[in-house]
């Protein structure tokens, strides 16, 4: 038994060094332009997404729901520079509901300046949020990457076409 143990070893290390390893970055990237572009046209409220990041910020999800015009709701995830995750959000639903379920139940501790203009931050033990509510839309940038990191996100929303 000890014999064929010691076999079953010897051919699973072997298959381990001649199989190929691949080292690129497990990350899979998104284009979100394109997402961005036809969800603006159809959305209710002027979508944001960002506009000029430094190219290692890496889009990783995008998602627009909009059956419900008065509940829409917009999403691009990010891995940042140094691979936290990050999530622009936005939706003209609940406000309360969406900052509480996105920001994973982060406490409000003030005000940040966000380009000259004042955000709500929230910290909890899983996420850091930046939060807005400008005409009954809300926009939350949220995730595990640091508030300053959070903060160039929210800097950099523009809507479709700006």
């Amino acid at each position: 038994m000890v014999l064929s143990l010691g076999a079953c070893g010897l051919v699973v290390g072997a298959l381990f060094l001649v199989a190929p390893h691949n080292e690129s970055d497990p990350v899979r990237r998104v284009a979100y332009e394109t997402s961005f572009r036809q969800a603006a046209r159809v959305a209710p409220y002027p979508l944001l997404a960002p506009q000029g990041l430094d190219e290692r910020w890496r889009a990783t999800s995008v998602d627009y729901q909009g059956v419900d015009r008065n509940q829409t709701k917009w999403h691009i995830g990010f891995i940042n520079p140094d691979e936290k995750y990050a999530a622009v959000e936005q939706s003209n639903g609940f406000s309360d509901e969406l900052v509480r379920d996105k920001g994973k139940r982060g406490r409000p501790i003030g005000d940040r300046d966000v380009a000259g203009e004042q955000w709500k931050a929230y910290d909890g033990p899983k996420y850091r949020s930046l939060v807005r509510v400008r005409d009954g839309v809300t926009t939350m940038v949220t995730g595990n990457a640091t508030f300053e990191d959070l903060t160039v996100l929210a800097a950099s929303l523009r809507p479709a076409g700006v």
